[in-house]
């Protein structure tokens, strides 16, 4: 009984080989599979089946418009915000020259020093009296800055100076320190004019500007006076770096203005003209 069972299983065994053997084959020589077929059925029902209409609010979104060519990745400093962070001479020096000879000191005009020197300049001096060697009696005050307008340092001197019974300068002169400590917009040092109006030294620095009014060595009567910028700090130094406009680069393509026939056309002479944007500037 087992001897047949065998046969009949290793028969059954060799039946089925032969039949995968003979599908194996038949798959072979055909020339397309059935999913050829499904694919070029599928590919010939899309052919015939009509357009899809697309939404309008699937169309494709609109090109975005070409970028200008002047842009930047960095905004240069506005000298309107430089005030914020940083003490800074809020008026130029042809502005403030003009503002002394609008309340009546004749002061010269806003110009080169000289032929050969870059730094600018305007003065007032007045004698009152003298003898043969030097003054006995006199005012002297000079602004001074660079061709483009920025202030560099105001300093006056006065020798003998005509006080009151009571020993306080001349209003006259007064007017001149006032103007001049008023019109730089540096309120911290207002409270410096009562010490000049009765003659008494006074030597302040305050974030990174200075004012003295001190009697020279070596005299009673003679005084000097100083006001200046002077970044003393790390961080002052590095804001007035960054405020600088002499480490950015011009703008590669600036915006052109149309011209009238009769409008004037810009200077950049360091003549403090009325395009010059500290004008503006208003003590904030």
């Amino acid at each position: 009984m087992r001897s047949n069972r065998r046969r009949l299983l290793l028969l059954l065994i060799s039946v089925l080989l032969l039949a995968a053997t003979a599908v194996f084959f038949r798959e072979i020589r055909q020339p397309e599979t059935p999913i050829g077929r499904f694919e070029h059925r599928a590919l010939d029902k899309a052919a015939r089946s009509p357009p899809i209409a697309v939404r309008p609010d699937m169309a494709a979104p609109p090109s975005l418009a070409p970028m200008p060519g002047s842009l930047r990745l960095i905004e240069i400093p506005k000298l309107e915000l430089a005030s914020q962070f940083l003490r800074m001479w809020r008026m130029s020096g042809s502005n403030i020259c003009s503002a002394l000879r609008e309340a009546g000191i004749e002061m010269s005009e806003w110009k080169a020093a000289s032929m050969r020197n870059r730094s600018y300049e305007c003065y007032f001096q007045r004698i009152y009296e003298r003898d043969e060697i030097r003054p006995l009696s006199s005012t002297f005050v000079k602004v001074r800055g660079n061709e483009t307008g920025d202030i560099l340092e105001i300093r006056a001197k006065i020798i003998g100076p005509k006080t009151d019974a009571e020993g306080r300068l001349d209003p006259a002169v007064l007017r001149i320190f006032e103007i001049i400590v008023k019109q730089a917009c540096w309120r911290d040092f207002e409270d410096t004019l009562a010490s000049i109006q009765n003659l008494r030294d006074v030597e302040s620095e305050r974030f990174g500007a200075y004012l003295s009014f001190t009697r020279e060595a070596g005299s009673e009567n003679n005084f000097n006076f100083a006001l200046g910028l002077k970044a003393t700090s790390d961080p002052q130094m590095r804001t007035r770096t960054y405020f600088s406009t002499d480490r950015w680069l011009a703008a590669a393509n600036p915006p052109m203005v149309p011209r009238t026939s009769d409008q004037p056309i810009a200077r950049n002479d360091g003549a403090g003209s009325s395009h010059d944007p500290r004008s503006s500037l208003a003590c904030g």
